[in-house]
């Protein structure tokens, strides 16, 4: 991968682990040019994630306990984010009906009523059961400026086919190279003095109504009547615009997008998936980004979840910063750079421009005790180098496999998930105790000896004296083997030896 052209403003590929606000008040004022967030939504409930497998439940909350504590969540990250928006920039506020008014009513608080430029409906299904009223099928993206016109590239979508089937249906010579065609009209309100408001074949464009003109010059129009598009009624008349489908660059796309469907088992994007419940298909960012940025401009997403946007603006060659609270989703989006983009996670190649970095996932035993338990044991696994488990409940006492490089180099080119299918692994199990106890010991044996495994990794802060006389008697019973680790020897580096 070439080096890319980095910011002089600020580090960009990188992903910040962490609350966002305390990142953002690090960035200088003016330096980001688009932003989009997907902030965790006032829907009064809690999320249950499916992380690729049904069976894998975590609690996701977005719950807050009224519309006013969302708000008051909101309000100082978003005075932040208008704070570090270039004045050319954008910011785009991705939400649903639950708060949307109430979000409308900040924004126009915190950047200004003037600089709103659209409220952009996201048709996401088709269809929503709801017995109690309508369903709710979209969800509202409302996109500001920040002080002055806003960079905007404008982009095209195809014409539906009512549209092109009920409009052009006039054929002529042209029809097999061209399609058939509608006729438009080819004069403008009001009188002109110069060529356009001269008559032209026999038509004074100044008796046309209360007065026209041409809106090409007559030499113009000689031209495209050579071409054969100007249409001539068989009774005489005004002439015609010819326009014909096949000739249509498309239809500029408005704020109704009803064109990208969600990421379900029946879309076309449905690849994409990785369980997340909200998680955005790539060609929403991707239209969002290419309207509101030009390449090498620097896109921000203060909430970004499993990295939809980074992925786009990496795709579309745009510098990035994410940021997001969550460790697991850190590791989540890392990895999906690396496999979709073909990016490194590199410090070195970093600094020149070619790969990118995470920043402030947990370090200290302090932070790794206050984690939720499925954090922790996402982190453990992946720092172990291993892969942790989709399936948090039914995991028959296995948190992560270990596979042998000499394994994994055997199948490159497959997907983690394809690497179930080998039988070259070694278990880990992971407990976020102060002192894991021989029952925990117990437990992890008789799913080594269910999965007919002779080796496993324990992770634990630390292990009680029964634990490692167990681990003992496993070996010189049993003759296998648990190597127990200790978080401080993970964070220490000290660990390279026993994974051996």
């Amino acid at each position: 991968m070439s080096a890319a052209r980095t910011s002089p403003l600020v580090d960009t590929r990188v992903i910040y682990c962490g609350d966002n606000i305390d990142q953002l008040q690090k960035l200088p004022d003016g330096c980001i040019d688009l932003i989009y967030i997907d902030p965790p939504w006032n829907s009064n409930r809690s999320y249950e994630i499916f992380w690729g497998e049904t069976q894998e439940k975590r609690g996701f909350e977005d719950r807050h306990e009224s519309t006013q504590a969302y708000i008051d969540y909101m309000r100082p990250r978003c005075e932040q984010l208008a704070r570090v928006l270039k004045p050319s920039g954008s910011l785009y506020y991705h939400c649903d009906w639950h708060a949307s008014h109430y979000v409308k009513v900040m924004l126009d608080q915190i950047i200004s009523e003037g600089d709103f430029q659209n409220e952009i409906v996201w048709k996401r299904t088709t269809a929503h059961a709801d017995t109690h009223g309508f369903g709710h099928v979209h969800d509202i993206i409302f996109r500001y400026s920040n002080g002055k016109t806003p960079l905007f590239n404008t982009q095209l979508k195809n014409y539906s086919d009512d549209y092109l089937e009920g409009y052009f249906v006039n054929e002529d010579e042209y029809v097999k190279t061209r399609g058939k065609f509608r006729v438009n009209d080819i004069t403008g309100s009001g009188l002109r003095n110069g060529e356009t408001g001269k008559p032209w074949r026999g038509v004074d464009p100044a008796k046309i109504g209360k007065g026209r003109h041409w809106m090409r010059t007559p030499a113009e129009l000689e031209e495209m009547a050579a071409d054969g598009r100007i249409y001539f009624p068989p009774k005489g008349g005004t002439p015609g615009w010819k326009r014909y489908a096949n000739e249509l660059k498309g239809q500029p796309i408005d704020s109704i997008w009803d064109d990208i469907p969600a990421l379900t088992s029946f879309s076309k994007s449905a690849k994409e998936s990785l369980g997340y419940p909200t998680q955005k298909p790539l060609a929403l960012l991707d239209r969002i980004i290419q309207a509101s940025s030009n390449e090498n401009d620097i896109v921000l997403d203060a909430f970004c979840g499993c990295g939809t946007a980074l992925v786009s603006a990496q795709n579309l060659k745009r510098q990035w910063i994410g940021i997001d609270i969550s460790p697991t989703s850190c590791r989540v989006m890392a990895k999906r750079l690396r496999d979709v983009c073909g990016m490194k996670e590199d410090e070195t190649l970093w600094g020149v421009g070619r790969a990118f970095v995470v920043r402030d996932l947990p370090w200290s035993e302090d932070k790794l005790r206050k984690i939720p338990p499925f954090e922790f044991e996402n982190w453990a696994v992946v720092a172990l180098g291993g892969r942790a488990n989709k399936a948090k409940v039914g995991d028959k006492g296995i948190d992560g496999r270990i596979y042998p490089v000499s394994a994994i180099d055997k199948v490159q080119g497959r997907q983690d998930d394809d690497l179930a299918f080998m039988d070259n692994w070694y278990p880990v199990q992971v407990k976020q105790e102060d002192k894991a106890g021989r029952p925990e010991i117990d437990q992890f044996e008789t799913a080594m000896n269910r999965a007919k495994r002779t080796k496993g990794f324990f992770v634990s802060f630390g292990y009680s004296s029964d634990a490692l006389h167990e681990i003992d008697r496993f070996f010189t019973k049993e003759h296998k083997v648990i190597i127990p680790l200790t978080v401080r020897e993970i964070l220490d580096g000290d660990i390279a030896k026993k994974l051996v």
